[in-house]
């Protein structure tokens, strides 16, 4: 999708994967998991590609992983996330799946959102909001807003009352993140995280505006385990080796 600061993209893109393909993916984390003594419990569709522009097999595969006859996951335990991709949401929502929505915002204003998800420049934060609103209301789930804090592109306290003032009144829940780095993006830019106190400042200014908010706990930083990132290093290996 051409997300600055997302290590897929400079991967580029290839293919969509069939619905069989996804499916399988979830058969085999399901075994690793039960190997290891631990159950998969939640399934989330989302980091390396966009799941509403492949959203065909992305609903055939939904309903083999969360059908109690099929894969039993249970509808309720799968999240479908997008850039957003507001005709898609719309699409999503009259499969009536029953799944949740996460909607990847990183930005309160339109200007700063279009610099970092292209995507941003067709659809307006408003548009995707209100897409977002048909969803729950048709299917119960509250959504989750993603938001990815970047220093000193979209980690202001004014950004954070802009975020608060759009969510007001909308039961909406936001999963704000750290930013695992990943060099110099396709603009020419070098994001870094923010600080742990700018972060802690973002999150206690939505809490204090009445927004539902949580910092995500980082995972994997030390094994490049953010979305894309261990593909773009198997890639660059494989480029060095050939």
């Amino acid at each position: 999708m051409g997300c600055d600061f997302c290590a897929t993209t400079q991967t580029g893109f290839e293919r969509n994967l069939s619905s069989g393909e996804i499916v399988e993916q979830f058969i085999q984390l399901r075994r690793q998991a039960r190997a290891s003594g631990r159950t998969l419990r939640t399934l989330v569709f989302m980091g390396m590609g966009e799941p509403l522009l492949n959203l065909r097999n992305v609903i055939e595969a939904v309903k083999r992983i969360a059908d109690p006859q099929l894969g039993a996951l249970g509808w309720r335990q799968v999240t479908v996330s997008t850039v957003g991709i507001v005709p898609g949401i719309d699409e999503l929502r009259e499969a009536n799946l029953g799944v949740h929505l996460a909607v990847s915002l990183h930005a309160p204003d339109d200007h700063t959102r279009a610099a970092l998800l292209p995507m941003g420049r067709r659809y307006q934060v408003e548009d995707v909001l209100a897409a977002a609103d048909r969803y729950q209301a048709a299917s119960g789930r509250i959504t989750t807003i993603q938001y990815c804090l970047l220093e000193g592109v979209n980690d202001s306290v004014e950004q954070a009352r802009d975020l608060a003032r759009l969510l007001e009144g909308r039961r909406m829940h936001v999963n704000l993140l750290r930013y695992n780095p990943t060099g110099l993006s396709l603009l020419g830019r070098t994001y870094a995280p923010s600080s742990l106190e700018q972060t802690e400042t973002f999150l206690a200014e939505l809490r204090a505006h009445g927004t539902v908010a949580h910092l995500r706990r980082a995972r994997g930083p030390d094994i490049d385990a953010a979305c894309g990132q261990l593909r773009r290093r198997a890639v660059s290996s494989a480029l060095v080796t050939d």
